[in-house]
């Protein structure tokens, strides 16, 4: 098993957010150049019943804290009630 101290997930559970919002925001990441922001290792979005759940891996949460100050005013602009993550330290990662 690799070492992971810092690593984290951060899940995300969006309800009402729709596709096109998701899109949207997407779009307005990889303008201001976060459409692969550093410290990022993974992200996944997935739509529910109701919205969507979005988990992304990163290196430390120093690094989602940085993507958040441009992610959370990009979220407002296009509707989307900022949601507060659920943060959990990673135990393994495989793949």
């Amino acid at each position: 098993m690799s070492n992971h101290n810092n690593v984290i997930a951060a899940v995300f559970d969006v309800p009402g957010m729709t596709a096109v919002q998701y899109d949207r925001v997407i779009k307005d990441l990889e303008a201001a150049g976060l459409g692969a922001p550093d410290g990022r290792l993974y992200h996944l979005a997935a739509p529910k019943g109701d919205g969507w759940y979005v988990l992304d891996v990163w290196e430390n949460v120093d690094k989602l804290n940085t993507f958040a100050g441009t992610l959370m005013p990009i979220l407002q602009k296009n509707g989307v009630m900022p949601p507060q993550p659920r943060i959990l330290p990673a135990h393994n990662i495989i793949g």
